[in-house]
C-alpha cells in the first residue's frame, strides 16, 4: 500500500541530448525526494543519465521519430526509475567486459557497468519494439539503537 512517501512520474521525450538533461533533473529531485544521502544522489544520477544516453544513441540511434520514456517512482523501500526506447533491443549478456584488457582505453563501454554499480538491481526486458531497463535503489534499513 502506497504512502505519503509514494511518487511517481511518467516523461515522454524526444531522441535527442537536451532530453537527457530533462531525465537527468527529474533523477536529482526524486532521489533528493526519496531521501538519499549527498554522496549517493549523484551515484543515482549517474547510473540514469548513462541509461537514458544509451536509449536515445543505442537504442533509438538519435531518430527524431522514436521516442522514449522515464518514469521514476519513490516508495518507503526506495527509487525505482524505467527507461525504454523503441530501437531493435539488444542482449545485456552480450556487452563486451569494460574491464578486459582490450577493452580498457576504449572511450566508451562502460555505462551498463556504472548503471551496475551505482544501483542495487538492474534489470532488463525486451519490449516489442525496444528495451526497458529498470534501476532499483533500495533505502538502507534503518539501524537498530544500541
Amino acid at each position: 500500500m502506497p504512502d505519503s512517501t509514494t511518487s511517481r512520474v511518467s516523461l515522454t521525450l524526444g531522441s535527442s541530448i537536451e532530453s537527457v538533461d530533462t531525465v537527468e533533473q527529474t533523477a536529482e529531485d526524486f532521489a533528493q525526494r526519496a531521501g538519499f544521502d549527498a554522496d549517493t544522489v549523484p551515484n543515482i544520477v549517474m547510473a540514469v543519465r548513462e541509461a537514458a544516453i544509451n536509449a536515445i544513441l543505442h537504442g533509438n540511434s538519435y531518430s527524431p521519430e522514436k521516442q522514449f520514456t522515464a518514469s521514476f517512482e519513490t516508495s518507503s523501500d526506495g527509487l525505482t526509475v524505467r527507461i525504454c526506447d523503441q530501437g531493435a533491443g539488444f542482449d545485456s549478456s552480450r556487452l563486451p567486459d569494460p574491464l578486459a584488457p582490450q577493452n580498457l582505453l576504449r572511450g566508451s563501454g562502460r555505462g551498463i557497468f556504472l548503471i551496475r554499480a551505482f544501483m542495487d538491481e538492474v534489470h532488463f526486458r525486451q519490449l516489442h519494439p525496444g528495451t526497458e531497463l529498470t534501476l532499483i535503489k533500495h533505502r538502507a534499513p534503518a539501524k537498530p539503537v544500541a
